[in-house]
């Protein structure tokens, strides 16, 4: 039989690594597509500098593939399946022409085919089935695609260097495992390391171009390995430090543009980033599971919908639709999800949109299809986020949903409620967020329990109007379910499921009330609070240590709910603040918990950043773009604080590592080309928060009143509003000057004013009209006070004295200014 091309590369991975870079990067990796830049014209030098750029974006990808192997080694698979998940997602989102994405397909379709399955395959047969071995082959067979693109790209001196700052990076893998107690494993990746160098074509081109620091990494990496195997955990990291500053001055000595070397060294800097966060995760699951939950809730509240339309309750099931949208928009989930999977993110909100419209027009199966739609959005969603953990949130969303299957049976509608439970059965028999496998590898009796005997019971039961048989498969399939959950999960995790379930609850006594069961209604409360008081798989415990205070408004919330149903008033409204405290519950609990090592993760990143204070790097990108330099440090320092004030880790790592992708980009000379639709960058040529001008407007956004087309030829000072800077930032005007904030580039802006900094007798000023900086921000979030390309807002200063403003979308990244009236 003919090996496939498959078996060939995982037979010859390590020849590929080693022999990769002593190709000729004239010639053209196997279905390569784009030509390699070296070919003297002002545009062949242009797209030098950008692929420079992109293939150090391919080397962070690199990074997090070598990170998901050593966490796999530390037998922490569940987390290193999440970072290959993670890094999946993200290159499924780096979309646009000079996007880690489309620029490997562009470069070479074989390589982009292989590299999409290695990754897929590292997931899912090497780490989430704990193998080791295929985990370290995928790992390899996926960083060579990349390697291989690359050279193809920008050939073999950038491919070269970028090599050498990898290992320098990885070597520092080690130093995170043994921060977290993991020695062995630590020892294990760094002689793997050493082994690589040694046989990469690297190796004896760093040799030729700077011998002392090729002697000075190679030392200093096997002595990373012999501090991990005598447990010495201080020489580890200070071994590491001195094996990755080695790689970075051996990146320069080796570079034929600095600038390329430095792209490497920010890419370099945002896989430490990642590093943190690896780190930050073990032990305990991130805030990525805390936003998985929260959705799970939207998957329970839709049905919800769908439940209260089909009894006639139109106007009801259109609010409660239309809360969800604004709740999401408003929700930590929301910016999480459309990172994780933009495509989920888009289906999501479409599915509500269509929802709202389904329920308004009495469409009965246009409100099936959007909630259909919904909730395989939401599932993707939850995958990408939550990762291994993803089995937990399925079986409380299971859980939901039979209590919805019992209610509907209690109201006389057996049948409905037997379409419920046969659609779970097949929900589990196609595994759906990995559910069957893990209750069957769980436990064997309770997978047996929960399918053979309750679930095909209930289904029985309801068919058949069993009333016994419906309580007692009800039970069974409750209580196999919640054992589960525990059996699998940890506190933390168990916890996230359970607040979402009682959310789920809540929300089902809001329904039974509508429909006039006032009585049901408060039995439900009063059966999850006793769920909730008798432990609820440790959530009841987990909540009470993490936040008194939340635990306290959880408590008091849900048993509002059970009077609010006793007194015969509306349930609905207290149920949403009880919702809002079973959501702060998750974020509290994960936080407290949340990965055992956040402050060695935070210590992680005080090294980054002083490492960059002292690096060469730092002089290179403050002087090729000053706005990328206060961006990259403005991560960088809020990152920090995520780490050591418990916030949202996974939200701050992204958001360093697109500070970090938009430095790669400036110091190549082409932030224009840089493939972040976010508001962070503020630069072109991203995907679905653009219009297909490529230039930021959205005609979902506005800026009346006093945004004007053009800039008005009368105004005494023009400011330009850049992708995240005003230009000029501080002005000095005299009064009566008219002032003009012309859109320069970017995403949408606006001009906001600081309410407690501007002087006591002037008016409160911002784009849109507003009358206070509150009333700006909530404009702002529904698409009020936006400045677009062609546009300026223009203001007349009366009052004299210091006026400060900001833009509210890009505040995070520096976009203040001032304006001083005389």
């Amino acid at each position: 039989m003919r090996p496939s091309r498959r078996d060939l590369l995982a037979a010859s991975t390590a020849a590929i690594v080693a022999g990769l870079a002593g190709c000729s990067a004239s010639g053209e990796a196997e279905g390569n597509t784009t030509k390699t830049a070296s070919q003297g014209t002002d545009e062949a030098e242009t797209a030098a500098s950008v692929n420079a750029a992109v293939s150090a974006e391919w080397n962070a990808m690199r990074a997090r593939l070598w990170d998901s192997l050593s966490l796999g080694i530390a037998d922490e698979t569940g987390a290193g399946a999440s970072v290959a998940q993670q890094t999946f997602a993200r290159f499924e989102h780096a979309s646009g022409k000079y996007g880690a994405h489309e620029m490997l397909e562009a470069t070479s379709e074989s390589n982009y085919e292989e590299f999409e399955e290695a990754l897929g395959e590292l997931r899912t047969a090497g780490l989430q089935a704990e193998n080791i071995s295929r985990a370290r082959e995928e790992t390899a067979i996926a960083s060579t695609q990349l390697a291989e693109a690359q050279q193809a790209l920008a050939g073999e001196t950038t491919a070269h260097l970028l090599d050498l700052q990898l290992f320098g990076v990885t070597v520092q893998n080690a130093a995170f495992l043994a921060a977290s107690g993991n020695f062995e494993a630590a020892q294990t990746t760094a002689a793997n390391v050493l082994s690589r160098f040694e046989e990469a074509a690297v190796h004896d081109a760093l040799a030729s171009a700077d011998s002392e620091t090729y002697a000075t990494f190679e030392s200093a990496v096997a002595a990373v390995e012999s501090a991990a195997g005598n447990e010495n955990s201080e020489n580890v990291q200070k071994s590491a430090t001195e094996a990755f500053k080695a790689a970075i001055d051996g990146s320069y000595a080796l570079a034929d543009a600095e600038s390329a070397a430095g792209a490497g060294h920010m890419a370099a800097l945002q896989a430490r980033g990642w590093d943190a966060a690896a780190l930050a995760s073990m032990g305990g699951p991130s805030s990525s599971f805390a936003h998985a939950a929260a959705l799970t809730i939207y998957r329970a509240r839709a049905y919800d919908c769908q439940w209260l339309a089909a009894r006639g309750e139109t106007d009801r099931a259109a609010t409660m639709a239309s809360d969800i949208f604004a709740h999401f928009e408003g929700a930590r989930a929301h910016e999480a999800l459309e990172e994780a999977d933009g495509d989920a993110y888009e289906g999501f909100e479409a599915g509500l949109s269509d929802l709202q419209s389904a329920i308004k027009n009495g469409n009965a199966s246009g409100i099936d299809d959007a909630v259909a739609t919904v909730d395989s959005n939401l599932v993707a969603g939850i995958e990408a986020l939550a990762g291994a953990n993803a089995p937990l949130l399925e079986a409380a969303f299971f859980r939901a949903r039979f209590d919805d299957a019992r209610e509907l049976y209690r109201l006389g509608q057996n049948t409905v409620a037997a379409s419920i439970a046969e659609d779970l059965f097949e929900r589990f028999e196609q595994n759906e967020l990995g559910v069957h496998e893990t209750v069957e590898s769980t436990s064997e009796e309770l997978y047996t329990q929960f399918e053979e005997e309750h679930l095909s019971g209930l289904i029985d039961a309801f068919k058949n109007t069993n009333d016994s048989g419906v309580e007692t498969h009800y039970e069974g399939v409750q209580s196999t379910l919640l054992e589960f959950e525990t059996m699998a999960g940890s506190t933390a995790t168990v916890s996230g499921a359970e607040g979402g379930y009682m959310a789920a609850r809540g929300f089902d006594a809001a329904v039974l009330d509508t429909l006039g069961n006032d009585s049901r209604a408060q039995a439900i409360a009063q059966d999850a609070f006793e769920h909730f008081e008798s432990g609820a798989g440790g959530y009841h415990e987990a909540l009470e240590e993490a936040d008194e205070s939340i635990y306290e408004t959880f408590e008091e919330r849900l048993g509002g709910i059970s009077t609010a149903a006793s007194n015969g008033d509306d349930v609905y409204p207290v149920t949403k603040q009880f919702n809002a405290e079973a959501l702060a519950s998750g974020y509290a609990i994960v936080s407290s918990s949340g990965g055992s090592h956040t402050e060695a993760a935070a210590a992680v990143m005080q090294d980054v950043f002083a490492h960059f204070e002292e690096a060469r790097v730092h002089e290179l990108i403050e002087e090729a773009d000053h706005n990328a330099y206060e961006t990259f440090e403005a991560q960088l320092d809020a990152y920090i604080t995520a780490l050591q004030e418990g916030g949202d880790i996974g939200g701050a790592a992204e958001s360093f590592a697109n500070a970090s992708q938009y430095a790669q980009f400036a110091l190549v000379d082409s932030v224009e080309k840089l493939p972040l639709d976010l508001d962070l960058a503020g630069a072109s040529g991203g995907s679905h928060s653009h219009s297909d001008d490529g230039h930021g407007s959205n005609s979902d956004l506005q800026g009346d009143p006093n945004v004007v087309d053009g800039v008005p030829e009368d105004a005494d000072h023009v400011i330009d509003m850049t992708a995240v800077a005003y230009e000029p930032a501080e002005i000095t005007v005299s009064k009566g000057d008219k002032v003009a904030w012309a859109y320069a580039s970017g995403e949408a802006h606006s001009v906001t004013a600081y309410e407690d900094k501007i002087p006591a007798n002037a008016e409160y000023w911002a784009s849109g009209g507003f009358d206070s900086q509150s009333a700006a921000e909530t404009g702002w979030e529904n698409g009020n006070g936006a400045v677009q390309p062609g546009q300026s807002y223009v203001h007349t200063f009366e009052a004299t004295g210091t006026h400060e403003y900001y833009c509210i979308p890009h505040e995070a990244a520096g976009m203040v200014g001032k304006v001083i009236v005389e």
